[in-house]
């Protein structure tokens, strides 16, 4: 082998990040953990006389508003990875807080509005799946909250740049997964009664 061969710098792999993969490996699982109880909702509605049951009077107005938040935290979250990428890290920062408080907003609209519900999880099919849909929903809302504390924390460092650009482009992936789920119950529970 000659010296000029073994003096040449390997090429850039051309292998997807772990990271990445790993990511999507588990959005997908995820993916199909939603749509077992979208098919459980269907399955559901298909085998009831009436759906939903006369009890079951949903707040339209109050879950649009919310979802239009949730939508809204969906575009500040691509505009913190837009700051990540120019690594703006202080603009970062402010983007994470304002999708932060948008999904907190979010989160306690449905609790709200939970409260305000005239059925349980127990009082018939419809209040389990409904209740089991949007509750697995909101403890998926809040763990992007969690994660966006940690990532946020990390950003509080004046390392933090755009080396770091794959975790906040991973946390912005589960966001926006979160947020499309979110629009599918939306859609399912609250107009295709």
């Amino acid at each position: 082998m000659s010296t000029a061969t073994s003096l040449v710098a390997p090429s850039k792999s051309r292998r997807p990040e772990l990271l990445a993969v790993g990511t999507v490996v588990w959005l997908a699982s995820e993916l199909m953990f939603f749509s077992g109880l979208f098919a459980a909702y269907f399955a559901l509605r298909a085998q009831s006389a009436l759906w939903p049951p006369k009890d079951a009077n949903l707040d339209t107005v109050s879950a649009t508003i919310a979802t239009a938040v949730l939508v809204v935290s969906s575009g500040t979250m691509q505009l913190g990875v837009r700051a990540v990428r120019r690594d703006d890290r202080l603009a970062y920062l402010r983007w994470l807080m304002v999708t932060l408080t948008l999904g907190a907003v979010f989160v306690a609209s449905q609790a709200v509005d939970w409260t305000r519900l005239h059925f349980s999880i127990s009082s018939n099919a419809y209040g389990s799946a409904f209740y089991l849909m949007t509750g697995f929903h909101g403890l998926h809302v809040i763990g992007g909250l969690l994660a966006m504390l940690v990532v946020g924390g990390r950003a509080l460092s004046p390392n933090f740049g755009a080396e770091d650009l794959p975790s906040v482009e991973m946390l912005s992936y589960y966001w926006h997964f979160v947020d499309a789920v979110w629009i599918a119950l939306w859609l399912t529970i609250f107009f295709l009664r």
